[in-house]
């Protein structure tokens, strides 16, 4: 018997998704979350429970925070079911520590699709539909076909940054002065196009510069 958490703000999503997963198993019992406070709960109940998530309809602050309920909680498997998923999502999922966890199926893709997540699920595999495939490699495809934002400098900076260095510790491990490394935060910054620590190491992760166990902030 099957336990599964509809953690979908749609109310004919999750009745189609009953309907769905009860031509399968029709013993098995079903819960609801609306917010992730409520999932989180949910699954401090049933650990071993497969979660269907609408990402894009949850109140999840990024996927870092996604994935960190993910890896808490080993033993459940997901769906990520959403209209659009982001390249940086999908890369971000699909390269993390708990991919074996988390399949992802567009709701536009044919019910073949969503069955066969099922079916992976309740093997303790996970499917990535072949639109996700396509999207990721296209997005690989088109970086590697442009130069590099940052200089290597720049993009060892910006590691040092997602490991929690400061800057004082930065330019003694570099030699550099503190105004240096100052003046290379500052022009990161400006080419990233952000304004915050936080979203460099967001940037870090999409970027592949660093994975969960060098992330220390």
């Amino acid at each position: 018997m099957g336990k599964y958490i509809l953690a979908d703000n749609q109310e004919l999503t999750r009745y189609a998704l009953e309907a769905i997963i009860r031509e399968k198993d029709n013993s098995c019992d079903f819960y609801r979350a609306s917010d992730k406070t409520g999932l989180v709960e949910k699954l401090k109940e049933h650990e071993n429970a497969v979660v269907l998530l609408d990402y894009t309809l949850f109140d999840f602050v990024d996927e870092e925070q996604l994935l960190i309920v993910a890896e808490r909680f080993g033993l459940s498997q997901w769906i990520l079911l959403s209209d659009d998923l982001s390249p940086q999502f999908l890369r971000r999922i699909v390269y993390s520590s708990a991919s074996h966890q988390l399949s992802i199926v567009y709701k536009n893709e044919t019910l073949k699709d969503i069955r066969d997540a099922l079916d992976a699920v309740s093997r303790h595999t996970h499917h990535i539909s072949q639109r996700a495939l396509e999207t990721i490699i296209l997005q690989q495809q088109q970086e590697d076909e442009r130069p590099s934002v940052l200089t290597t400098t720049e993009m060892e900076i910006v590691k040092a940054i997602a490991q929690g260095k400061s800057t004082k510790e930065i330019a003694a491990e570099r030699f550099s002065s503190i105004h240096t490394i100052t003046t290379h935060r500052k022009n990161i910054f400006r080419k990233l196009g952000v304004n915050t620590a936080h979203e460099v190491i967001k940037y870090a992760f999409r970027a592949g510069l660093v994975d969960s166990s060098e992330f220390y902030i």
